[in-house]
């Protein structure tokens, strides 16, 4: 991400770029007028004392070499980027509690992380950026940013049930949004677990993933904090369908007919919200489910490779099914174990139960026993997590050989609204706009 200098002005043409920072379109003011992202005026004190009032510039300050894999994913659409997306390489995810009572506030929070997120997508710093700017302030912009390329940036948002119970919503709460039942061998940190809303961020450079969490929490102190984070790598699925399948840890592929991002007509099915599901302002969104999911690694090393690819029903080679030759080759469910991991979770066998998937590997270190604290963050969007998710999850928790080997720690389900239609939207608007 580049820095461009004070008093710069110009066109950011591209979709997914941020031209102005008021709504109405103008030329945003420069730092040193000490104006806020929401308009107000800030005294000299508040500035200094505020710790990252989040302001905005404009120029175009893309990195102009940022291009193809490392470029910008546009930012606004009729759907959140970061869902059918090409899987980026890295992640780093955080749910959020929110800390006021106060609704304009949270609306004007949503406003401000909307343009920030516009802006670091397209590669651009937040606010003014992290030097140049007023001595006496701290810098909008953390700055480890600085330099790199937006490296496929995407930023998607996600309200968890909780928040459905602040600022007068419960009766805008979804149908769909339903909290998931304990399911068998669950073993749930209630403080790594839910939250109010979440932020997912991709990228396939670490550390444009982390800027970006970082600089959206940094800009709502006072009015949300993070509950937990995750941060992923080497991603587990693919919605490109012409590439291979990644390998989680225990080496294996797995979810080799995830839906891609160019399959329009499964996408509708089974991943966006349609109109008439229940809950208008979410047409276009989608549900997500979050699961941290600890893997006995230890365990999983000392077994033979035989039992290995009988759990999973795949062989560990190619990855492909029981008596087939490639890993997109379709599986004969009857040829595998009953307990068999493909076997138990293929639409086959939950009456054609479908989801997109998105999850990464992790490591933590050790848990202090010597064993690894590694496995998958799972993710999943799907149009509806009772006909998604959870019928899934309930075949699997039931009789899956996998069992033995894993551990779900962690749980969490957002709705994750549609994408920003253009500069004027925000994060959010069809929520708590009741006109939308």
């Amino acid at each position: 991400m580049t820095n461009a200098q004070d008093n710069t002005e110009g066109t950011e043409g591209t979709e997914g770029t941020e031209g102005t920072g008021s709504a109405a379109g103008g030329s945003a003011p420069s730092r040193r007028s000490l104006i806020g992202w929401g308009g107000a005026g800030l005294a000299l004190g508040a500035a200094v004392a505020g710790g990252g009032v989040a302001m905005t510039r404009t120029g175009n300050d893309v990195d102009p070499a940022g291009s193809g894999t490392s470029g910008p994913v546009p930012f606004h659409g009729t759907h959140q980027a970061g869902i059918a997306t090409p899987v980026q390489d890295r992640l780093h995810f955080a749910a959020f509690d929110v800390k006021t009572d106060d609704r304009a506030a949270f609306i004007q929070l949503l406003k401000d992380w909307t343009r920030a997120a516009a802006r670091m997508t397209a590669g651009h710093t937040v606010g003014d950026g992290a030097y140049g700017g007023l001595a006496e302030a701290p810098p909008d912009d953390t700055g480890e940013a600085l330099g790199l390329s937006p490296s496929r940036l995407t930023l998607t948002i996600g309200f968890g049930p909780s928040l459905f119970d602040k600022f007068d919503l419960a009766d805008r709460r979804p149908d769909a949004l339903v909290d998931l039942p304990q399911f068998p061998g669950d073993n749930l940190d209630k403080s790594r677990s839910n939250g109010d809303l979440c932020i997912q961020a991709c990228a396939d450079d670490p550390q444009v993933a982390v800027h970006a969490i970082r600089n959206l929490a940094r800009i709502g102190f006072g009015t949300v904090a993070i509950r937990w984070s995750q941060l992923g790598f080497g991603k587990t699925s693919s919605t490109t369908p012409d590439a291979q399948t990644p390998r989680n840890l225990m080496g294996f592929k797995d979810g080799t007919r995830n839906i891609a991002g160019t399959e329009t007509d499964r996408l509708k099915k089974f991943v966006w919200v349609g109109e008439g599901d229940g809950s208008d302002w979410m047409t276009g969104g989608s549900y997500l489910v979050a699961r941290r999911i600890r893997m006995n690694i230890e365990t999983w090393d000392r077994t033979s490779l035989q039992e290995q690819e009988d759990v999973f029903g795949r062989d560990k080679g190619e990855g492909a099914p029981v008596g087939k030759a490639k890993e997109h080759d379709e599986p004969f469910l009857k040829a595998m174990k009953p307990d068999a991991h493909v076997r138990l979770a293929h639409p086959d066998a939950n009456h054609g139960a479908t989801i997109l998937r998105r999850g990464y590997s992790f490591t933590d270190g050790t848990d202090g026993l010597g064993r690894l604290e590694a496995g998958l963050f799972f993710l999943a969007y799907q149009r509806d997590v009772r006909k998604g998710f959870i019928p899934v999850q309930r075949s699997l928790s039931r009789t899956d050989a996998l069992n033995e080997y894993i551990q779900h720690v962690s749980s969490a389900v957002f709705a994750v609204p549609p994408g920003v239609r253009d500069k004027d939207d925000w994060w959010g608007r069809t929520l708590f706009s009741k006109e939308a």
